[in-house]
């Protein structure tokens, strides 16, 4: 994901990622978005292992397919909505709008969440 973003929207990993937590610059991007992809990737994992979700986990297309609806529920409410809002409470200048439903963005994170989805099917 972080590469797609370094690809198709270099400003959104070097500035407005960082941004989210007072910081600036291209490798305090790539720590910010790893750090929040841990956390989201250990939530994915929580809902998975405590509801009535596991059943559809057990295979790797079942997890794949949570992991890609995981990946658009992030983007809707993480990068569409807290992401703009958080961003205009700190001051960042170039806050996106709200909501930010940028396609580009919705690519990365479904392509986040179906490789969650397949690594957390072989973890498992």
């Amino acid at each position: 994901m972080g590469i797609l973003f370094m690809t198709m929207m270099p400003p959104v990993i070097e500035h407005t990622i960082p941004a989210l937590f007072g910081l600036d610059g291209l490798l305090a991007g790539w720590v910010v978005h790893l750090f929040n992809s841990v956390v989201f990737g250990i939530v994915f994992s929580a809902i998975l292992s405590q509801s009535p979700l596991r059943e559809y986990a057990d295979s790797v297309g079942g997890s794949a397919g949570l992991g890609t609806v995981y990946g658009i529920v992030i983007w809707i409410l993480a990068a569409g909505i807290v992401m703009p809002l958080w961003l205009s409470a700190v001051g960042f200048p170039n806050a996106p709008p709200l909501p930010n439903f940028s396609t580009m963005s919705l690519v990365a994170h479904v392509v986040y969440g179906l490789v969650l989805g397949v690594v957390y099917a072989y973890s498992s």
